[in-house]
């Protein structure tokens, strides 16, 4: 696992009270039954969102979907290198993640 990702990924968590960090090998976050973003075997982070900002987060940011052993994730996008150099940008994501999982229906 890539430890910058991984600290990055903590801090962020971190400055975020409402969201608590999860899984030893596979660190993620969820909420309402859903997990909203994890970092892959590869120590690349996803974060979850809506099929409409997903699609604006691809231009935006020039990504693409996150891919986890092999398989595209639906309704994640890939963070990439530069975006990982914004550590607000994270916080923000991590936040409006967290808000769209949990309106969604409960699992």
């Amino acid at each position: 696992m890539n430890k910058d990702v991984l600290d990055i990924y903590q801090n962020a968590i971190s400055k975020c009270p409402e969201i608590e960090r999860k899984g030893k090998s596979v660190p993620y976050t969820s909420s309402n039954g859903h997990m909203f973003s994890f970092i892959n075997k590869d120590g690349d982070l996803g974060i979850r969102f809506s099929k409409e900002r997903q699609q604006e987060y691809f231009n935006k940011y020039n990504t693409s979907y996150f891919h986890s052993h092999g398989a595209k994730m639906n309704g994640y996008i890939q963070i990439t290198n530069s975006m990982l150099e914004d550590q607000d940008l994270i916080v923000e994501l991590l936040l409006e993640s967290y808000n769209y999982v949990n309106s969604l229906k409960p699992k």
